[in-house]
């Protein structure tokens, strides 16, 4: 008798298992296929017209076309980000909440900042890689400077003499020249802008030597011969402006510096939301239209899978901690 209990409580423990995990199965797939069931906030850390809002908007409206339910973009600007960033690292972890993220976010504020409402790390979920971006360095043409090497030279003669404009503190062309001061040991002033719209115009107009941006930014006043370009970040040429050299071409082997933005949610969504919202945007990026978009502005489709992108960003906090610290980059 104590055996046939045993055996039935076996049996029915194994049934009791079996009807779990098919519940959980089922609960899973609904979720998936339930989701969004309310309008998605998409969380912008920059202005309205800024090139993260551009790009936010841009998707927010691909997204609302491919799924039939609203994207909304609300935008969170201030504090390198950081107010966006905590916004949504607070928000229910039910993917209704999505975050642009950039390395400024998420491998520089947390840094630069002496406090911020997250952890860039056990905060968020890493959802997809949306977009790669090279950034270009140009100079006004009376500086006589045609190469990085030139302009490396030049620093070294004329310590804290020049200066570069930037579209602001902690922003990714800024990080960019502070490694290669870094690595070079040179001495360059930064004059941070806020936006690069405006840091262009400065540079155009004489005001600082140099400017580091993006090639949309600032591709169209080289072409028209007022800055000229001497180098770009990637560790390949981009193929907008393929006749400029890489830094590690030039003067620094191993130099990479790439402006990324990605979606973030809240930590703890549930597997099959995060997988949904990522088969979603990576099927927005793989159409012919977006990526022809994307060559226009000189970008790159993201191409990285949720692990992938999660090591990444891990790797892209390591490298800018280590700048932040090493340069003593504050807060304006």
């Amino acid at each position: 008798a104590q055996r046939e209990e045993t055996m039935i409580t076996r049996r029915d423990f194994a049934a009791g298992t079996a009807i779990t995990g098919l519940s959980a199965m089922v609960g899973q797939a609904f979720a998936q296929s339930d989701y969004p069931n309310q309008p998605v906030r998409c969380i912008c850390m920059f202005p309205p017209g800024s090139g993260a809002d551009v790009l936010v908007r841009f998707f927010a409206n691909k997204l609302s076309k491919l799924t039939g339910k609203n994207f909304l973009v609300e935008n969170r600007a201030g504090a390198t980000g950081t107010i966006g960033a905590e916004l949504v690292a607070k928000a229910p972890p039910d993917g209704h909440s999505l975050y642009l993220a950039s390395q400024t976010t998420h491998a520089v504020a947390p840094y630069m900042y002496a406090k911020v409402g997250y952890d860039p790390i056990k905060d968020f979920a890493t959802v997809v890689l949306v977009s790669q971006n090279p950034l270009l360095v140009v100079v006004h043409p009376s500086l006589g400077v045609k190469t990085m090497k030139e302009l490396v030279a030049l620093a070294k003669a004329r310590p804290g003499d020049l200066n570069f404009a930037t579209g602001g503190q902690g922003s990714s062309p800024h990080m960019s020249m502070e490694l290669l001061k870094t690595m070079t040991g040179i001495d360059l002033v930064h004059i941070p802008y806020t936006g690069g719209g405006l840091a262009v115009t400065a540079a155009i107009g004489g005001q600082v030597q140099l400017n580091i941006g993006t090639t949309v930014g600032v591709l169209p006043h080289v072409r028209s011969g007022k800055l000229r370009a001497i180098a770009v970040t990637t560790a390949t040429r981009s193929p907008a402006a393929p006749d400029v050299p890489t830094f590690a071409e030039q003067v620094l082997p191993g130099f990479e510096v790439v402006q990324w933005y990605g979606v973030f949610t809240p930590a703890g969504l549930p597997p099959p939301v995060l997988q949904k919202i990522n088969a979603d945007t990576n099927r927005v990026l793989q159409r012919a239209d977006v990526r022809d978009q994307y060559e226009k502005l000189g970008m790159t489709p993201g191409a990285m899978g949720m692990e992938e992108f999660g090591r990444f960003v891990r790797s892209e906090i390591a490298k800018y901690q280590k700048i932040v610290k090493q340069a003593d980059i504050k807060p304006l």
